[in-house]
């Protein structure tokens, strides 16, 4: 029998257990980073920054060019010693040595990935958007209180300060009652071509696992290196992608306002002939029913500033925010409120300059040594339902109607809808029912 078998047949409780250390208040988090692409680097590069707080000594990646390059950073920062890797993260969860992973995985792994470690005993970084699916948020949030670990979802602009105060002095009535919010996601998104499928991967990329949870596909370049963003079995578009970030940010400021009564999302893919499956331009609205609502947009497409966002690089990010005396424009930049009927700017804040994702890390590895969740600024139900209104207007997109809402027990009045709160998983890869 394998090690990984063995991982498998032991009883969570045996997990729990035999993973975790108790750590002191200032001693190091050792972490173990899963998934090494873009965001991956990033996760590296950050703890290594903080090295008197981190000590990043393991990788994992399907791609063992990944894995190679990865090390050889982690090594460059961290005193010349290389961080131990592996291909499936199963192992790692197995390695006692680890008391927190760092998942920057695709969408579709990021439940499974987190689940799984907190039945070994792991705290968990994980990217936005939390889950794929709506099933697995509640999976998770399952998983991280029944083991009592710290899960932190990467909606790092929940620890940024100029967003903090921003969300404050709405709450403090800076531009009165509020009625509505608006998320922008004019991001910049060329054409992604058509790339041929392939009989066989490349060498060193472990297809299978890649796909994991999702069906078997045919490897095509554009389904693996970060376009797997715009295809359903593995990603949910650019509103789950860049626009969970802005959606996050919309519902904080109404008061972290959780499911609506009725969603309703329209658009598409325009201009492009492409391999890509999800929308370029996509327009959503949630309203929930007592005189508030929140409305998203998402465009890839060549686009202006809005309302006082201001557009950067091509791009217009941010947050709007509408009440009976004015309307908050917030972005990368800062936020600006403008008073009254002639709209006159009456408070300007700008951002600094600290590494937002260094700043989100540095909560999540408190929190780590303190053990207590509520010092989250993301904390995994934030970041589930957060998520989860990228899904419902995904789920409205994709059967191309309005749909209403059982809010309190987050389910559609739609059985073909609500057969879309989860997937079917491809075996062994399966997010249990029971956690």
């Amino acid at each position: 029998m394998t090690t990984r078998r063995k991982f498998f047949t032991m009883s969570s409780a045996a997990l729990s257990i035999g993973a975790s250390r108790i750590l002191g208040a200032n001693e190091r988090v050792n972490m173990a980073v899963i998934g090494l692409g873009g965001r991956g680097t990033a996760h590296m590069g950050e703890y290594v920054k903080l090295a008197d707080e981190a000590n990043v000594v393991a990788l994992v990646d399907v791609n063992q060019a990944a894995q190679e390059r990865g090390a050889a950073l982690v090594a460059r920062g961290n005193g010349g010693r290389t961080p131990k890797t592996y291909r499936d993260m199963r192992d790692v969860f197995g390695d006692k040595s680890v008391d927190a992973v760092s998942m920057a995985t695709p969408n579709h792994w990021h439940a499974l990935g987190t689940v799984w470690a907190c039945q070994a005993g792991k705290d968990v970084y994980v990217e936005k958007p939390a889950c794929h699916n709506i099933f697995e948020g509640t999976k998770m949030i399952e998983a991280a209180r029944k083991y009592k670990r710290m899960v932190q979802i990467g909606s790092q602009s929940r620890s940024i300060a100029h967003v903090q105060k921003g969300m404050q002095m709405l709450k403090d009535g800076a531009i009165g009652e509020l009625y509505a919010s608006k998320g922008l996601c004019y991001k910049r998104r060329k054409t992604i071509g058509k790339t041929p499928e392939l009989a066989t991967p490349p060498a060193g990329i472990d297809w299978d696992f890649f796909l994991g949870p999702a069906p078997m596909r045919k490897f095509t370049q554009n389904r693996f290196a970060y376009n797997w963003h715009w295809f359903w079995d593995t990603g949910n578009g650019d509103l789950g992608n860049q626009g969970v970030h802005q959606m996050d940010v919309a519902r904080w400021g109404m008061g972290d306002i959780q499911f609506p009564k009725s969603v309703v999302s329209t658009g598409g893919k325009f201009l492009y002939d492409d391999d890509q499956e999800t929308p370029n331009t996509q327009h959503c609205v949630f309203d929930y029913g007592n005189g508030k609502q929140i409305e998203f947009e998402v465009r890839g497409l060549i686009t202006g500033e809005e309302g006082g966002v201001t557009r950067r690089g091509g791009n217009t990010v941010g947050d709007l925010f509408y009440g009976a005396d004015g309307w908050m424009a917030l972005d990368g930049s800062g936020f600006t409120i403008y008073k009254g009927e002639k709209g006159e700017k009456s408070l300007e804040e700008k951002a600094d300059r600290e590494s937002d994702t260094g700043l989100h890390m540095k909560n999540f590895l408190s929190a780590v040594r303190g053990r207590d969740y509520k010092k989250l600024n993301a904390e995994v139900e934030i970041g589930v339902i957060s998520a989860s209104l990228c899904h419902l207007a995904n789920i409205s997109y994709r059967l191309g109607r309005k749909l209403e809402l059982d809010a309190a027990n987050w389910r559609f009045k739609d059985s073909e809808a609500n057969k879309m709160l989860t997937r079917e998983y491809r075996k062994p890869y399966v997010v249990p029912d029971k956690v």
